[in-house]
């Protein structure tokens, strides 16, 4: 589900929606700059018809978009410039399967590109916004950076001195019996959360719940997560992010990610058994 956050823009209101795949920037706010908002739609209109538009959207899609139909985009660019050449949004994504823009309905509804594409328009509108729309976005992305970090600090040294208290004996306890990793039926039903899930632990979040009712209502597995497991984690989300863009599959995500998850985890637990064994050695000299 998507995420809208606002800003304010040379007092200009403008939404952000934070995607599966990245960040998507409503240039319906922003054609308001040019024209009041009833005009908007014309002005996104004008703005497609021109070649280089086409020829910008056409390039990012091909970069980023495994499904574009390149083949189809060229009808669109050869009709450029022609006065009877008043081509929608909605048009160019269903002919072409183009992932860069989109078109919301209801609240903050409107015309919604790729943060990359929403710059692009932006220009066209005028370089000045573009110049405040990018310092405004990046203050926006840092101050949401700060907020992760600070959460994940907490969330680590929380969960580290959870594990700490947690018996050998508990922890097994925790651990439903399965083998996700090898039967992949589950997988083609599975969110995204689950694959990450099994990947490095081993089993699904609701496996882990069917396994542990009475501490299903306050907790979930990765609050039980080590440190070192948390870090993982973090490291398969981004890969995750940027499979997605690829458009691989999950099948092919899921290999991967447990390869990660598998080399990762036994690199940083060999390194703390290591620190630990040289703490320990310091110690015996003192």
């Amino acid at each position: 589900m998507s995420k809208n956050k606002i800003i304010t823009v040379q007092n200009v209101t403008v939404t952000i929606s934070s995607e599966e795949l990245d960040d998507y920037i409503c240039i319906t706010d922003i054609a308001g700059v040019k024209s009041d908002q009833s005009r908007s739609a014309d002005i996104i209109r004008n703005w497609l018809r021109n070649r280089s538009t086409l020829e910008y959207l056409s390039v990012w899609e091909q970069l980023y978009n495994p499904k574009f139909k390149v083949f189809e985009s060229e009808h669109f660019k050869k009709q450029a410039g022609l006065l009877t050449f008043t081509p929608s949004v909605s048009e160019w994504i269903e002919q072409t399967g183009a992932v860069g823009l989109y078109v919301k309905r209801g609240r903050f509804g409107g015309t919604y590109a790729h943060k990359d594409i929403a710059f692009e328009f932006a220009s066209a509108i005028s370089p000045t916004f573009k110049l405040y729309l990018i310092k405004e976005f990046q203050r926006l992305k840092e101050e949401e950076n700060s907020k992760e970090r600070l959460e994940w600090t907490a969330k680590r040294f929380l969960s580290k001195n959870n594990y700490l208290i947690q018996t050998d004996a508990v922890k097994n306890y925790l651990i439903p019996k399965s083998n996700y990793k090898d039967n992949l039926e589950w997988l083609a039903y599975a969110k995204e959360a689950d694959i990450l899930n099994v990947a490095l632990f081993g089993f699904t979040a609701k496996a882990w719940r069917d396994a542990n009712p009475e501490m299903a209502g306050k907790s979930n597995v990765r609050d039980f997560a080590t440190v070192n497991e948390l870090t993982v984690l973090s490291n398969l989300e981004t890969h995750n992010a940027q499979m997605i863009r690829e458009g691989r599959d999950k099948k092919e995500r899921f290999t991967i990610l447990k390869d990660i998850a598998e080399y990762q985890l036994d690199i940083l637990n060999e390194a703390e058994k290591i620190k630990i064994e040289e703490k320990e050695e310091t110690e015996e000299t003192v």
